[in-house]
């Protein structure tokens, strides 16, 4: 009995942490998707890969193009950094 148990408790905390695991890894797929197309031209890829993906991880969405058309997205049109500037590529 004593040897079944701890595989069974391993088992189990392997499928609860898949269930949790799998809805953050497609969220963060389409963010990625979504920002390596909209920073595709970017001077700083990595800094805007950065900005973008925390813009899209709040307002899970993102603008068409590489820029503007942010009225498509208006949480991250208005998204603001500590200086008031737009925080989001």
């Amino acid at each position: 009995m004593k040897k079944l148990f701890f595989p069974a408790l391993l088992l189990l905390a392997l499928l609860l942490f898949s269930s949790f695991f799998e809805p953050t890894m497609a969220k963060s797929l389409f963010c990625a998707s979504k920002c390596k197309a909209r920073c595709r031209k970017a001077g700083q890829k990595e800094r805007c890969l950065k900005y973008c993906g925390i813009c899209c991880a709040q307002c899970k969405c993102v603008p068409s193009g590489t820029y503007g058309n942010k009225h498509q997205c208006p949480c991250y049109r208005d998204m603001r950094n500590s200086k008031g500037k737009p925080k989001c590529p």
